[in-house]
């Protein structure tokens, strides 16, 4: 059948005047969404808790104990109880660093993923350096239930690997990135001590 020239000219006209039609997922932002981004970082965050500190103070904890033949149930007495709640506190205030990394740093415990925004919450108030002071904690409270003197050399070891990285390199490395914010932090809170002033961030 024959379909005369008029037609397919009108025909060819409206194709080329008829507005595309959008694909489906045209409108849908190629980026995730808040609730991945943050699901995401939670589990960067865990991943490196338990690959840091989980090393630092517990499986190396665990190889001396074991080289040293104290790996045993602790005697129930006073001593093991103090140690006991000592290391409780010092996890406590790992955790509670790391989820302040998590919430307000936007950011993980480690140095290749660390926080975007300078954290001064919380512990942070009152010590620059609450996470490592909980890390040693409970690697001393381990130290004392167990009464291994190996594990108590070792808690000095890493005390003084955290000052020399914290001298080196996190405080040149927060002044170059957040500049006076982390300045004026600095003059205000001790590196390893403790105020009894809690630190103010400035919100003008």
């Amino acid at each position: 059948m024959q379909v005369p020239v008029c037609a397919v000219t009108a025909r060819a006209k409206s194709a080329r005047s008829a507005p595309a039609q959008p694909a489906p997922d045209a409108g849908r932002s190629a980026l995730p969404s808040p609730l991945n981004m943050r699901l995401l970082l939670a589990l960067r965050a865990l991943f490196f808790v338990l690959l840091l500190p989980g090393t630092v103070a517990c499986f190396i904890p665990f190889s001396i104990l074991r080289a040293g033949n104290l790996l045993r149930v602790p005697d129930l007495g006073l001593a093991s109880v103090c140690a006991a709640v000592f290391a409780i506190t010092g996890a406590l205030v790992l955790l509670r660093c790391v989820w302040d990394f998590f919430a307000a740093g936007k950011g993980t415990l480690a140095p290749i993923d660390p926080p975007r925004f300078l954290v001064v919450r919380g512990l942070y108030r009152f010590t620059r350096n609450p996470m490592y002071n909980g890390v040693i904690a409970l690697i001393l409270a381990e130290a004392w239930l167990f009464r291994s003197i190996g594990l108590a050399e070792y808690a000095l070891l890493v005390l003084i690997f955290f000052h020399l990285f914290v001298v080196f390199y996190e405080e040149p490395t927060l002044e170059s990135q957040f500049g006076e914010s982390y300045r004026a932090y600095r003059r205000a809170v001790p590196r390893w001590g403790f105020t009894t002033r809690p630190f103010q961030e400035s919100t003008g």
